[in-house]
């Protein structure tokens, strides 16, 4: 009997395991959310932020998007040839980067970057004793750390995500005009036509979710991270899973609720 009960016991081990790390988690969000309203702040503190996540990401967003774009209308075309539709190619481009491939390719590249970056950096700190350190100078950590990254997260990464949608479907815009023989005029005329508010505002919508989400992420596993070198990388790779995870699960849902028929 207890050898048919241990995979079963195994089971709700984890399962109480992943709801406690949910919970912890999410009374993590709202002390954090807590503090955005209430003093002291610190506009120095959201600005470096702002710079290193939303300006400093722009390269590799950009660069991501326009092959991304690329490589979407060379799908398309190709795929389209097999039913003689060819001249599709700017509507599912459109589409395709504004709806999802602009804001999860932007959403991921954040992760990558900026979540492990956060991550490493308050792990680092906690490791040192500099957030013990902010508390004896009777700073609070949370605001201190968490609120301007979590801010600048929830307004740079939609400006990145729209820049991200532009550059896109310029590139699938040079690639279908210059080597699939697309006229260029017609080309932007079929991707404006297209193209609808709703599709825009849910791009946006989920950069500033996912921004959310990266930064959380960062602080959160930064804040509790373990002792030592092995914690701060523990904590920077389980920042970046998590954060990568929970980045297409509200992709998936976000999409749900503009788009479900």
């Amino acid at each position: 009997m207890t050898i048919l009960l241990t995979p079963v016991a195994r089971l709700g081990r984890a399962v109480l395991a992943a709801m406690g790390s949910v919970g912890r988690v999410a009374l993590f969000f709202f002390s954090a959310l807590g503090h955005i309203f209430r003093p002291p702040y610190y506009p120095r503190e959201l600005l470096l932020a702002m710079l290193n996540i939303g300006w400093l990401s722009l390269p590799v967003v950009g660069l991501t998007a326009m092959f991304t774009g690329g490589a979407l209308a060379l799908q398309i075309y190709s795929g389209g040839a097999r039913f003689n539709a060819e001249s599709v190619v700017p509507q599912i481009v459109a589409i395709g980067m504004v709806r999802e491939l602009g804001p999860v390719m932007a959403g991921l590249m954040i992760a990558a970057r900026v979540t492990s970056s956060i991550a490493a950096e308050i792990a680092t700190m906690k490791v040192t004793e500099q957030i013990d350190a902010l508390v004896t100078l009777s700073t609070n950590p949370m605001k201190y750390l968490t609120v301007p990254r979590l801010l600048a997260g929830l307004i740079t990464v939609p400006l990145l995500v729209g820049v991200g949608d532009v550059i896109g479907i310029a590139g699938g815009y040079f690639v279908a005009t210059e080597n699939l023989g697309f006229n260029a005029a017609a080309y932007l005329k079929n991707t404006m036509d297209f193209l609808e508010s709703l599709d825009v505002i849910s791009s946006l919508v989920k950069g500033c979710v996912f921004g959310g989400i990266a930064t959380l992420m960062g602080c959160y596993y930064g804040m509790h991270s373990g002792r030592g070198a092995q914690g701060v990388g523990q904590a920077t790779k389980s920042s970046v899973e998590a954060a990568a995870v929970l980045i297409l699960a509200a992709n998936f849902l976000i999409t749900g609720a503009f788009f479900s028929v």
